[in-house]
């Protein structure tokens, strides 16, 4: 009875501890920390890293895809064999965009487009400026003191 008991005790403390861990942070396109492929469309020319698109296998002839413009952690262009199927543009010409151009001028054109989405520097100094839906019964300690 004790082993049984023991058993659901620890399904249950590994069950919470698993939850507790999958916290998951989302970043979208137009944001700083946003890693992947971007729509360059009528966006300003962008700057890339080499001159040259990037390709790791080719493609049977007749296929013809656009290149794609995406950007990619540092370090991951220099060794991009290893990281292409995480973007599945292994059989794609890739050419990537320098981080410079991509906070300089991507980043504030596609939110003047799209509105912008938060979590910049943008949104300081308005928190308290909501319309006051919350039901004020937080559980929280200590965060209602200033």
């Amino acid at each position: 009875m004790k082993r049984i008991v023991l058993f659901i005790v620890m399904a249950i403390a590994f069950t919470v501890s698993a939850e507790a861990a999958d916290v998951g942070v989302s970043v979208s396109i137009g944001q700083p920390g946003f890693y992947g492929r971007l729509d360059i469309g009528n966006f300003p020319q962008p700057q890339v890293i080499y001159p040259r698109p990037v390709v790791i296998r080719t493609v049977p002839a007749g296929v013809v895809h656009e290149p794609l413009y995406l950007r990619v952690p540092p370090g991951h262009e220099k060794k991009w064999g290893k990281h292409c199927q995480k973007y599945n543009a292994c059989d794609r010409q890739v050419y990537f965009v320098r981080d410079q151009w991509y906070n300089k001028v991507y980043v504030p054109e596609y939110q003047a487009r799209h509105g912008h989405k938060g979590g910049g520097q943008g949104d300081k100094g308005k928190h308290g400026q909501g319309k006051g839906q919350g039901k004020g019964q937080g559980k929280g300690k200590g965060h209602d003191r200033d």
